[in-house]
């Protein structure tokens, strides 16, 4: 159809030169494609327009385009990564207000970069879902900043999903960095002056731990800006997600100054606080071997059986959802449970030596006995069994970031290898983590009853998950594992304590071989504590609880992480990029963990560890 191609063509050549205009670069070289835009020094690429796109979409495609024409132009990313917050919220906002700053100099300059930036917002907040969030934790707060900022400046609310977004946070940030929003406009040429302006904003929201700064107030100048070079160089290759592209929504953007080789790697980086992952993997394996983790109170958390929290007829209804799911997948998990069935069988089967002079008669040899009095006795005994009374404790992931297929899907795996692990007769408990509230619930309230003490710990309220104990039958428990189905129980993540929850329960076990099998999709997160306390907070006191539990302990730890790299924190794991790889990598590692020469080769690794 040439007169399609004629559009496109003409698209091709109206954005190209708009981007050098604006630009200002002539020579900028524009291509098209599928896939993510992304920007590369003097190339750009922007996605092809599919057919049937409204003006809308399109506007938010240009919008996408004038995006990295104003950061070629008006953007210094060497100066924006130097002065960049090490990583958490700060840094988050740090970029967002960086954006707010680049779209209110394309309105300045022209009504129609406005409209399309403002598409491309609109755009950008359809893709991450935000027209349907109902509660602050979903509401990112560097972007409902960088939100509030651009309104200020360019006189124009964000769309319906932004305003959402918006209206969560408004009066939070307002009530701290409300005399900072005015005038903002006369800043938005000087990157430089804005960027002193938001480090002042990220001081008053109470966020300048995440500056990576031990005791900024009393470090000497000279410390505090090596930590700022540092944080400048390991997250130079990083940028905040904002493209609007309408072709596959993306976390995360390929930023300016990374190569064509990271680029292909870019894709999906970004770990569920919405940081950047760690381009030091080394640095993780010093943990800490003291922690001054703390709660603000306990006297909320609660540990708590899965039958106590739901209705006997909503949790019937709940486990016939799950078994509706299991009925298309159990072949393929059923296949992986029998394997593991098999090698747990292999070692359990008895074994008996013959011919010894002492033992148990052998009575297969008494008819020769019998018929020549004279031959001598003969005596078996079996041999010790290589295959030590075991239990498995399944620890999942009970967070929001884990509603809908992947949390499915761990529930039937775990209802799989349960059963299977019980004909086997290994001991298995399955047990689950989150809070009681979204951004803390009556710890947080004490804190602000009592004046808000500064490092207060961790302010939301834990609620441990029993699905099934370890001495508990699966008949009794069956049903329980249907509450996983129930999206209002997933709600935000500690993991640190929850896996200390998990391997004492274990450590009082009786049987002579325990494991611990932990299952999350990405770090330890809870806004209420991490705004007011360092943004590695629990971080940190993950990593030295599996420390403790590695190198302190005789239980066998193993994680599996789902799209979230797990091996830079556990010894023994594995990363899977989709849920759907779950049953496989859970059977695979139960597998692994009972062959006997790669048990032994990880007593060896620990043993040198």
């Amino acid at each position: 159809m040439p007169h399609l191609e004629d559009a496109t063509e003409l698209f091709k050549q109206a954005t190209t030169a708009t981007m050098r205009a604006i630009s200002g670069n002539d020579e900028l070289e524009v291509s098209f494609g599928r896939g993510k835009p992304y920007m590369q020094g003097n190339q750009a690429r922007i996605p092809l327009p599919d057919t049937g796109l409204t003006e809308a979409q399109l506007a938010a495609l240009r919008g996408t385009a004038d995006r990295f024409a104003l950061r070629t132009r008006f953007h210094d990313e060497a100066f924006h990564n130097g002065r960049r917050p090490y990583s958490g919220v700060a840094q988050e906002v740090f970029d967002w207000v960086e954006e707010a700053r680049l779209a209110s100099i394309g309105s300045y300059l022209m009504k129609g970069v406005q409209n399309n930036l403002q598409a491309q917002q609109e755009q950008h907040c359809v893709n991450h879902g935000y027209d349907r969030i109902e509660h602050q934790g979903q509401a990112p707060l560097g972007e409902a900043v960088g939100m509030l900022i651009r309104e200020k400046i360019i006189g124009e609310p964000p769309p319906p999903g932004g305003q959402k977004v918006l209206d969560f946070w408004r009066e939070h940030i307002e009530e701290r960095i409300g005399d900072k929003l005015e005038d903002l406009d006369a800043s938005i040429f000087d990157q430089e002056e804005f960027s002193t302006i938001c480090r002042r904003i990220i001081t008053d929201l109470g966020l300048t731990d995440d500056w990576g700064e031990q005791n900024s107030e009393s470090d000497s100048e000279e410390a505090q800006e090596d930590s700022e070079s540092d944080a400048g160089e390991e997250n130079s290759d990083q940028e905040m997600s904002a493209d609007g592209d309408m072709t596959d929504a993306i976390e995360g953007e390929v930023p300016a100054d990374m190569d064509a080789m990271d680029m292909a790697e870019a894709e999906g980086d970004e770990d569920e606080a919405g940081a950047p992952p760690d381009m030091m993997a080394d640095k993780n394996w010093l943990r800490p071997k003291e922690s001054q983790y703390k709660a603000f109170s306990e006297a909320f958390d609660e540990v708590v059986f899965a039958d106590e929290l739901c209705e006997s007829v909503e949790l019937e209804r709940l486990r016939g959802v799950l078994d509706k799911h299991l009925q298309s997948s159990q072949i393929i998990i059923s296949k992986l449970a029998n394997r593991l069935q098999r090698k747990l069988m292999a070692q359990q089967n008895r074994t008996w030596e013959f011919d010894l002079e002492e033992g148990t008669l052998d009575s297969s040899r008494l008819p020769s006995v019998i018929m020549d009095p004279f031959s001598p006795l003969a005596f078996k005994q079996e041999k010790d069994m290589k295959f030590r009374d075991t239990v498995v404790s399944l620890l999942i992931d009970s967070s929001g970031s884990m509603r809908g297929r992947s949390i499915t899907i761990a529930a039937m795996c775990a209802d799989i290898l349960g059963r299977t692990l019980e004909r086997c007769t290994v001991k298995v408990e399955i047990l689950g983590f989150t809070t009681r509230a979204w951004r803390g619930g009556q710890a947080r309230e004490l804190w602000l009853q009592q004046g808000k003490p500064a490092q207060p710990g961790r302010l939301n309220d834990l609620r441990h998950i029993i699905y099934k104990a370890a001495d508990m039958p699966w008949r009794r428990c069956r049903r329980n594992l249907g509450l996983m189905m129930r999206e209002e129980l997933l709600k935000e993540n500690i993991d640190g304590e929850a896996l200390l929850w998990a391997h004492n329960r274990l450590a009082g076990r009786p049987e002579d071989r325990k494991i611990l099998m932990v299952i999350s999709d990405g770090l330890p997160v809870d806004n209420s504590t991490l705004l007011v306390n360092p943004s590695n907070y629990l971080e940190q006191h993950l990593k030295y609880a599996i420390d403790q539990i590695e190198n302190r302990s005789k239980i066998e730890l193993v994680a599996i992480g789902i799209g979230h790299d797990v091996t830079h924190h556990y010894r023994r794991a594995v990363t899977i990029t989709d849920a759907e790889q779950l049953g496989d990598a859970m059977t695979e590692q139960l597998v692994d963990l009972f062959d006997e020469k790669s048990n032994q080769n990880l007593k060896s690794l620990r043993s040198v560890a």
